[in-house]
């Protein structure tokens, strides 16, 4: 790693660890005079890709940091600052303007496709992404079959074409406000290594049904109808889009957050509440109906189940 400052001219910086995230992926903070760049330290990882995709979407006019230096399971990056939209939501038209600014970074994704390579999100992998609710969130692994039966058909319905770049984390913590730059530029891109070509409603649903805060539904809202007006999809048949996949990607965050316990990351399931209002309210869509009943097998997230979960959780 020293060789590696050296050589990108960072030797001696002074070194600021920064906050993580569910990976296995670190960042620090360097500080060189007046000067300031972000290491990312991914040895499971594939930098590489990381690096690709920044610059796709720069390339697109958009925000990702600026790669500054590479080298196997590290990067330098632009360091774009530290105003997460989540910690400046405060109030709901402060929230309002962030989550335009939000939706307008996805217009301008969507006017492009997918960089070549990318992974499909086609339905039978999206229908195969909600197996951790049966065996981590829920130990019925003899449900799942029925429930990717009954997935598989919406999912080719409602979240298809897969012709655009989805970012899949797509949300207030993964998001800077930019309020020097302009237009879709004013938002920050922070986490996309896990980008798959997939449906224009899947990011808008990762933003809005956001696990770790609750969004105003008058802001939902206004970022639907922008994102329907800046770009002409019709109505109804996005919205089932919304709800579909927002149930699709929820179901999948419960048995995420349940196998982040057992690695030693029981916080996560504080968050297992949220999720599943959300996935409550999507439900509540009728082209939702055929999913009702093999997703009736999930527990509720009461405290009795989230305690069986932290018991999965090793101690130290």
């Amino acid at each position: 790693m020293t060789g590696f400052l050296a050589t990108a001219g960072w030797a001696g910086a002074q070194a600021e660890p920064l906050a993580g995230d569910a990976s296995a992926r670190r960042y620090t903070r360097l500080h060189r005079g007046a000067e300031t760049a972000i290491m990312m330290q991914d040895p499971e990882g594939d930098v590489a890709l990381f690096a690709r995709l920044a610059r796709h979407l720069t390339g697109l006019g958009l925000s990702a940091p600026r790669v500054l230096a590479q080298a196997p399971g590290l990067l330098l990056l632009e360091d774009l600052g530290d105003g997460l939209i989540a910690r400046l939501a405060t109030d709901p038209e402060t929230e309002r303007g962030l989550y335009l600014a939000a939706t307008d970074a996805l217009v301008a994704l969507h006017r492009h496709p997918p960089p070549a390579g990318l992974p499909v999100a086609s339905a039978e992998r999206l229908a195969e992404m909600i197996d951790l609710a049966f065996t981590h969130y829920a130990d019925r692994p003899e449900a799942l079959p029925d429930a990717q039966a009954a997935f598989l058909p919406l999912l080719t319905a409602h979240a298809l074409p897969a012709d655009v770049m989805i970012l899949r984390d797509y949300h207030a913590e993964n998001i800077l406000l930019l309020p020097e730059r302009t237009g879709a530029a004013r938002a920050g891109l922070l986490d996309f290594q896990d980008a798959l070509a997939g449906h224009r409603a899947y990011d808008l649903a990762s933003l809005l049904r956001d696990a770790r805060r609750d969004v105003g539904e008058a802001t939902a809202e206004a970022c639907i109808a922008h994102y329907l007006r800046e770009t002409g999809h019709d109505e109804a048949a996005f919205r089932t889009s919304l709800a579909v996949l927002g149930v699709q990607r929820n179901t999948r965050i419960l048995g995420v957050f349940a196998r982040l316990a057992t690695r030693g990351k029981p916080h996560y399931l504080d968050l297992i509440p949220r999720v599943w209002d959300h996935l409550q309210v999507d439900l509540r869509h009728p082209a939702l109906t055929p999913v009702h009943a093999p997703l009736a097998t999930l527990p509720e997230p009461d405290s009795a189940h989230l305690n069986r979960l932290r018991q999965t959780c090793p101690t130290p």
